[in-house]
């Protein structure tokens, strides 16, 4: 396929609550999780076929960030339309300027198809060698190549000044260990490279004299801004972190790896407990009709809620995948997220605007 141009589309048609008529505001809340994040790319491009949503507000951490950003800058630029071929181009870049590009691009000539079972290797390799030292000392003048993809592919200016949906971003301040949200005003290239700064590969991002790092280790996502300060009852969480796995690791690298996932779920398995608690009280506590004083419980009792997650898909594809960024593997992640949303409309779609697809008491009880 030509990386030039996104893949072509069939027509979509809708599947919600909101066929006909003025289209329903739903939140979304995008997970970070390196590379998997193309997952999420489809999901996007999926969910911007359904004429009937519009994206209230997004709250993003990581790559879950970037694809919120991206998509603001798209939006503003050309509409959905403008929306689409932003992310696709984003992806391409994040691909092109992965030093596994050439190789790969290579690997697609059919007398090279032996090079690509060694993509994966010698990327494990190097990260492995990286591992060794700190960002500070194997990278001491702080190259981070996805600042060249953000500065290339999306307009801050726009993205500060977006009136078609509103961003929160998620960053976790070194100092106290505290999660930072930042509102769509704040928003520039610093800020999206402080969400997707992992300690061990980047220097710490400075914002306002304060040290930042990957926003997963205190909110991926953060979930309350999206109850607090956007209009929307419906919010769709976007999950491509597996919480739960079959087997125990009993490699080095595997355990490490699941320790990773544990620690970048935690928080959002706080938060969602959290929500889980205050509905059961606000539920059991009042008489239908009630109207409180408070605007959070108010928002609380209104709250439907949705999951949209990668899977076995995304699981067998295992942690260390999220490194790679080389075109084909991008692509099939996208085709992931697309089939997973088709499949979620499907199943679901009627749910939006009427009752909640993903009871939050599981939650609790897990």
């Amino acid at each position: 396929m030509n990386a030039s141009s996104p893949p072509p589309q069939p027509t979509r048609h809708a599947n919600t609550a909101q066929t006909q008529g003025a289209p329903l505001q739903i939140d979304l809340a995008l997970q970070g999780g390196g590379s998997h994040g193309a997952f999420t790319w489809g999901v996007l491009d999926r969910l911007l076929d359904e004429e009937g949503l519009e994206f209230a507000a997004i709250s993003g951490t990581s790559a879950g960030a970037m694809n919120a950003v991206v998509l603001a800058s798209g939006l503003m630029e050309g509409g959905r339309e403008g929306a689409k071929l932003a992310l696709h181009r984003f992806w391409q870049r994040v691909s092109q300027l992965s030093p596994f590009h050439a190789l790969s691009a290579a690997a697609e000539h059919p007398f090279t198809q032996w090079a690509l079972p060694w993509l994966e290797p010698m990327q494990h390799a190097a990260a492995a060698w990286s591992g060794q030292f700190s960002p500070y000392q194997f990278n001491p003048l702080n190259h981070n190549p996805l600042r060249q993809v953000l500065s290339e592919t999306v307009d801050f200016e726009r993205v500060r000044h977006c009136h078609k949906t509103r961003l929160f971003i998620s960053a976790t301040q070194v100092r106290t260990g505290r999660l930072r949200v930042f509102d769509q005003s704040e928003l520039s290239a610093d800020v999206v490279l402080a969400s997707a700064c992992l300690p061990q590969m980047f220097q710490a991002v400075e914002i306002e004299g304060e040290a930042y790092w990957d926003g997963g280790y205190a909110g991926n996502p953060s979930l309350l801004p999206l109850i607090t300060d956007s209009p929307a009852d419906d919010l769709l969480l976007v999950q491509i972190n597996p919480i739960e796995r079959a087997s125990v690791p009993t490699r080095v690298g595997d355990i490490l790896d699941r320790v990773s996932e544990i620690t970048f779920n935690a928080s959002l398995i706080k938060e969602l407990r959290s929500i889980a608690l205050l509905q059961e009280l606000v539920t059991g506590e009042v008489e239908p009709g009630h109207v409180f004083r408070q605007p959070l419980l108010r928002r609380v009792q209104a709250l439907r809620t949705h999951l949209l997650d990668g899977g076995d898909s995304l699981s067998e594809l295992g942690a260390k995948s999220k490194t790679q960024t080389h075109w084909p593997f991008l692509q099939r992640l996208h085709t992931l997220g697309v089939q997973a949303t088709d499949r979620w409309l499907t199943q679901q779609g009627d749910a939006l605007g009427q009752r909640s697809s993903f009871d939050l008491q599981q939650v609790l009880q897990a």
